[in-house]
């Protein structure tokens, strides 16, 4: 009996976290409006002032791919260069539409702001919101014969419509709920937790 308590008590009390308590906070996407062109990205503190905080979220890969679609929808910098607007060339993400381009005044910071209010809008699950806008400043375009600003929004459109249509799930529910399923053979169990908002499935 002593030998399977000093056991136990090793396995379940480690020398280096006697407490059992994983240090890591959660992770977040931030956006940082202290820079002048803000971007994107994942921290896992939220005690900046200034600044933008979605989440948090329990899954580092869900938040890791979240990023990469807000990233191919929405063309922010990735870059941590000082902007100054004056740069000679782009870099090769603003060549396949995957950013804005400050960096050699592409774009002004009022229209930048307004794609940050985009993402916004994007990650607190208004994205028929966003669509609609898309939609109106498309056809403004368009009927500008701004047909290369109008290809560019339709592409964003698109690709926000093919997010819509991967959460849409097939029954209507209501409100926010959270469905939990389990089934269980012989010696193995399995349970998966559906988080969904506005009849979209989100995690």
């Amino acid at each position: 009996m002593d030998l399977f308590l000093s056991k136990n008590l090793h396995i379940h009390k480690p020398h280096y976290n006697v407490r059992l308590k994983d240090d890591k906070t959660y992770p977040y996407l931030m956006i940082d409006a202290t820079d002048a062109w803000p971007d994107i990205h994942i921290t896992r503190r939220t005690d900046k002032k200034g600044c933008q905080y979605f989440g948090p979220f329990t899954s580092a890969g869900s938040l890791r791919k979240m990023l990469r679609v807000i990233r191919r929808i929405f063309p922010l910098r990735t870059c941590t260069k000082a902007i100054t607007g004056k740069d000679k060339r782009p870099c090769l993400k603003y060549h396949i539409g995957y950013c804005s381009a400050p960096c050699i005044g592409a774009i002004s910071k009022e229209d930048y702001a307004d794609i940050l209010g985009q993402v916004a809008l994007f990650l607190q699950g208004r994205e028929e919101k966003v669509a609609k806008l898309l939609g109106e400043r498309m056809h403004g375009a368009s009927e500008a014969m701004e047909f290369e600003k109008a290809a560019r929004i339709r592409d964003q459109l698109r690709a926000i419509n093919d997010v819509v249509t991967e959460q849409k799930i097939a029954m209507t529910l209501k409100d926010e709920q959270d469905v939990i399923a389990f089934a269980e053979d012989n010696d193995h169990a399995c349970v998966q937790v559906f988080i969904i908002r506005n009849s979209k499935l989100k995690g």
